[in-house]
């Protein structure tokens, strides 16, 4: 969120921001069609009525749909062939999609139609919006879109809903959608010509999956800088490597960044001092000394995400287009979701390292070998008896090898459909279905590091570190007291990845 709270997102035809899909998506801020965005819905609904009444074929006006796009569809069929294509679609198969993932595709969803491109009536967009605001919100599987042709089956699910059928969550309970209007009094909306289709094409479950993976990404990354500053100090490692003058003559922007605020949080450490002048050690080990470097680069990565979200969020991403300035209707492929699958997928490669060199600064504190750091063998109270936080590094590994797994892109597996009229798509749906998921495992391994570290820092006493740090201990400690004998560590983990995810760190 922004430092000022949104309370109402305006649907004018302007792109969402990422803070706005957020505040709609999880704090239920309201949602708006403006005045100036209606007139222009209104000229291409009118656009596209006088279109489907003409003698000439025009691509989901009154014709099939996908391969079966030759059938001409009579005037009097348009309505029925509307219903059809929705439920036809709400093919989906699997868990339903976190409620926050489906509020936020379905602003994404409004705010497209309301920019006047899609031919649909206001009060289809308006149906949308009460959803939003009565936080009434589909049931819609997490599998079955290949991301082309848009999110076609989790969009069909979405759009059920609105034609009065399907199932919503309502109060933490799912009913059926038909039965809710009813008790309601709420008639289905009928979908004219195209509105189905306008419904069911576009990028919006990507698009709202990766505004919300980016949002959490960069409150994550903040977490991993300030692990990385406690992990210096609990490691007595060295801050000579964070020097600014290093990371300038590489010029990189994420590892300036970062080397400058793992400075900042260490700014006036007492444990650097007190074992820089005699430490024999030459140099730290690589997640230490080049954590700049590998965070650095991470954070570039997620910012280069950012662009591509922060793009799709002013788009108008279904087909066929309507142009009401000139009159034209035209087809084409807005609806494909490669810029997002690519982008998606070097999110989850970015997550691997961030987690990825946090697992071994664990290892390496917790290993032992480190014979100038007054800490235990695992830190534990008393090695033997104890076990201390042992097995918190097996976990941490076995997180990461799950996020090594699932980094392999999915934008590169190409499974043709729509007996090959649809030949080439994006998957981008399975980027964002596992970009979620590598978020939640990164979160996890930061966790064990502030865990771990926070620790490590009890061995540093009574010296302190950087006020920067100790505030970071101070949270954690919020939650997770000091270890004074053997305890499961698995809700203290927990804990601080709800900590982290809150963005208190």
């Amino acid at each position: 969120m922004s430092e000022h709270e949104i309370k109402t997102v305006p649907l004018d035809g302007t792109p969402l921001s990422i803070e706005q899909v957020v505040s709609v998506a999880r704090q239920q801020a309201g949602v708006e069609l403006t005045g100036e965005a209606r007139e222009a819905v209104v000229a291409a609904r009118a656009q596209v009525a006088s279109a489907a009444d003409a003698a000439d074929p025009v691509y989901g006006l009154n014709t099939g749909f996908g391969s079966l796009s030759r059938v001409r569809i009579e005037l009097e069929q348009v309505r029925e062939i509307q219903r059809n294509i929705v439920r036809s679609h709400a093919a989906g198969t699997g868990e339903p999609l976190p409620k926050a993932v489906v509020r936020g595709t379905m602003l994404l969803l409004a705010a497209s139609l309301a920019r006047g491109h899609s031919g649909v009536q206001p009060a289809t967009i308006e149906r949308l919006v009460w959803h939003l605001g009565e936080d009434v919100i589909p049931v819609v599987p997490s599998r079955g879109s290949v991301g082309a042709s848009g999110d076609l089956a989790p969009l069909a699910h979405i759009a059920l809903c609105l034609i009065g059928e399907g199932t919503c969550l309502v109060d933490g309970r799912e009913q059926a959608t038909a039965e809710l209007m009813q008790e309601r009094g709420i008639e289905p909306l009928v979908l004219e010509a195209k509105e189905g289709l306008a419904l069911l094409n576009g990028t919006h479950l990507m698009a709202a999956s990766g505004a919300l993976c980016i949002n959490d990404a960069r409150i994550l990354v903040n977490a991993a800088i300030g692990a990385t500053a406690l992990s210096l100090d609990a490691c007595r490692a060295s801050h000579g490597p964070f020097d600014p003058r290093i990371h300038a003559v590489r010029c990189q922007p994420g590892q300036i960044e970062v080397a400058r605020r793992t400075l900042d949080l260490l700014s006036g450490s007492e444990i650097v001092e007190a074992h820089s002048e005699d430490d024999p050690r030459v140099q730290d080990p690589y997640c230490l000394r080049a954590a700049p470097q590998v965070l650095g680069a991470a954070m570039d990565a997620i910012e280069s995400c950012a662009v591509v979200i922060e793009r799709e969020l002013g788009a108008v991403t279904d087909n066929p287009l309507v142009f009401p300035e000139d009159g034209a209707i035209l087809s084409g492929g807005n609806f494909h979701g490669m810029p997002l699958a690519i982008a998606l997928d070097s999110l989850r490669i970015a997550l691997v390292h961030v987690a990825g060199i946090a697992e071994r600064r664990v290892y390496w504190v917790l290993s032992g070998h480190d014979t100038e750091n007054p800490v235990t063998h695992y830190l534990a109270p008393e090695p033997g008896l104890h076990s201390g936080y042992m097995i918190a590094q097996y976990t941490a590994a076995a997180l990461c090898n799950e996020l090594q797994t699932i980094a392999n892109p999915a934008s590169v597996g190409n499974v043709p459909t729509s007996a090959g009229i649809e030949d080439y798509n994006s998957m981008g749906a399975t980027s964002a279905l596992l970009s979620r998921h590598a978020i939640t495992l990164a979160r996890d391994v930061i966790a064990i590091e502030l865990l771990v570290m926070a620790e490590a820092m009890e061995h540093q006493r009574p010296l302190r570190s950087g006020d920067g740090v100790e505030t970071i201990v101070e949270h954690v400690r919020t939650v997770v007291p000091p270890l004074t004998q053997d305890r499961a560590p698995s809700p203290d983990i927990a804990r601080i990845a709800e900590l982290i995810a809150s963005g208190m760190l």
